[in-house]
Parts: C-alpha cells; sequence; structure tokens
C-alpha cells in the first residue's frame, strides 16, 4: 500500500487526493493548518485521515499545495523529514522561488518543480473535483535536478490524471509567461469586476443587464484572495512588465475610441481574432 500525503487540501490538493484515491493501493493522508479544511476533507472522502508533518518520514509521495508563499520554506521543511526513496512535488503557478530555495538541498533529487495548469474559480475542500486535471498540461521546470526515477514517477502520476507533461529548464521563464497567460488575466478580472461595482452602484442592474461575456470575464474575480495575493507578489516583477503592456494597449483602444476613428477599431480586433487560430491549434497538439 503507497501512502501519500496532501498538504493543503483546497482546490487543488483536494482534486488530486479525490484522482489518486481512485487507485486502490493508496492511503491518502491529509495535512492542513486549518482544521476545518481537515474535518471538511475527511467528511467528503477526499482523505482517508488526518495528520501532521511527523508522518512525512512514512510517506511515499508527499503533495505542496499550498500558498506560494508558504512553498519555499515548507519545501526545505518536507525534504529534511522524508525517507531515502520519497517523490516530493509542489504545485504553486510559481516556481523560481522554489526551485531557488531548495536548489543546494541534498535532498533535491527527490523534488520535481511543477505546475498542473488547471483550475477554477472556487477554493476549499470542497472545491475539490474529479476529472479537474483531464485533458490540461502539467509543467515540470528544472528535469535535469531531479532524479529520473522521480521524474518517472511524477510523470506516470500525471499521465495517470490524463495530463500532458511538458518541460520547461528554466523556472524564471515559467514565471515570465504564466505572468501573461494566467496571471494577467486574473488581475484583469478582479478589475474588471472592481471598476463596475464602483461605476455601478446600484449592484441589482449589474444582475439583470450582466450578459455571458460580461460573467464569464469577471469569473476569476471569485477565485480566493488568499490565494493569489502571494502569487501576484511574488510574481511581482513580471506581472508589472505585463501590466505595463497591457495599459499600453488599453490607452492606444482608449485613444482611436476618442478619435472615433472606425477604420482603427476594427483593424485591432482583427488583427487580434487571430487568437483563435493561436488557442486552437494549441488545443489540437
Amino acid at each position: 500500500m503507497k501512502k501519500i500525503a496532501v498538504i493543503g487540501l483546497g482546490l487543488i490538493g483536494g482534486s488530486l487526493a479525490l484522482e489518486l484515491k481512485k487507485n486502490s493501493w493508496v492511503t491518502i493522508y491529509g495535512i492542513d493548518k486549518n482544521p476545518e479544511h481537515l474535518e471538511k476533507a475527511l467528511e467528503r472522502g477526499i482523505i482517508y485521515e488526518k495528520a501532521e508533518l511527523d508522518i512525512i518520514h512514512e510517506m511515499d509521495v508527499v503533495i505542496i499545495a499550498v500558498p506560494v508563499n508558504i512553498i519555499p520554506e515548507l519545501s526545505i521543511q518536507v525534504l529534511e523529514l522524508i525517507g531515502e526513496n520519497t517523490l516530493v512535488f509542489d504545485v504553486g503557478s510559481t516556481k523560481a522561488a522554489v526551485c531557488d530555495a531548495i536548489r543546494n538541498h541534498p535532498k533535491r533529487k527527490n523534488f520535481v518543480a511543477l505546475h498542473p495548469i488547471a483550475g477554477t474559480e472556487f477554493s476549499g475542500p470542497e472545491a475539490a473535483i474529479y476529472d479537474l486535471f483531464t485533458k490540461k498540461v502539467n509543467i515540470i521546470c528544472e528535469k535535469e535536478l531531479s532524479s529520473p526515477e522521480m521524474i518517472e514517477r511524477t510523470i506516470s502520476i500525471f499521465e495517470n490524471l490524463k495530463m500532458r507533461n511538458v518541460f520547461m529548464d528554466s523556472p524564471v521563464q515559467h514565471d515570465k509567461h504564466i505572468a501573461y497567460v494566467s496571471h494577467l488575466s486574473h488581475i484583469s478580472s478582479f478589475m474588471l469586476g472592481k471598476t463596475v461595482l464602483e461605476i455601478e452602484k446600484d449592484e441589482k442592474s449589474i444582475f439583470n443587464m450582466a450578459g455571458s461575456g460580461f460573467a464569464s470575464t469577471v469569473r476569476l474575480a471569485k477565485s480566493n484572495p488568499e490565494t493569489w495575493t502571494p502569487i501576484f507578489l511574488q510574481n511581482r516583477d513580471n506581472l508589472l512588465k505585463s501590466l505595463e503592456e497591457y495599459i499600453k494597449n488599453l490607452n492606444q483602444f482608449k485613444d482611436i475610441l476618442t478619435r472615433k476613428s472606425a477604420d482603427d477599431v476594427l483593424n485591432i480586433m482583427e488583427d487580434t481574432n487571430r487568437i483563435k487560430d493561436v488557442l486552437a491549434g494549441i488545443k489540437h497538439e
């Protein structure tokens, strides 16, 4: 019987636990500083047992699914406790900080720095669902610093979740790219929601007039601020650059609207329409 500890029982950690529990040869232990999360995870059948960090030395696999500002220090703590053949991986959406923190650790070979690109706007153990990872991408960084055995085990786990594994040498590049395709999207959603709430004081009017376009655009603004605040701060430099470029484009669009330039409005949208082909190409790779 394989023993797996999941540290952090929110959306990602809880959903991983649900998927791994499908295997009859696995026992899932849950660790979370929030006792309510632990109790909910136990009640919902996400984990088999509640536990503390002192069981880590018994585990075959340790999954770190806590906020990104906690991951670097916790990863070091976990590596100090594991056995020789324990696989450890984190699932944070930033990778540079944790990779830097553990780079010279004697058990670095046991650690796989990865980022399963999957999620919803919901949080906590009650948000955990089956099939969250199906047909999604899992990014593995600095493969060469993990042992071949740990990489092989990691690939097997995520292939069984029906994910596609891809590799990036540089965690710094990972954080740069993810700032544009994920983190900036969340900021845009939060700020659109904030703008509408500030302009439209009568909230009933918002709900009466909001169509699917507005709902889909602000969906991410329902995400947990306690999760996303440390992500924004940890990836601050990349986000500042992406925000500068985003604001530049917003100001350009504002300018052509001010000039009432129908041709420019049309052209800028037609140029951007090619995003459909880009996304379609990625989807069908």
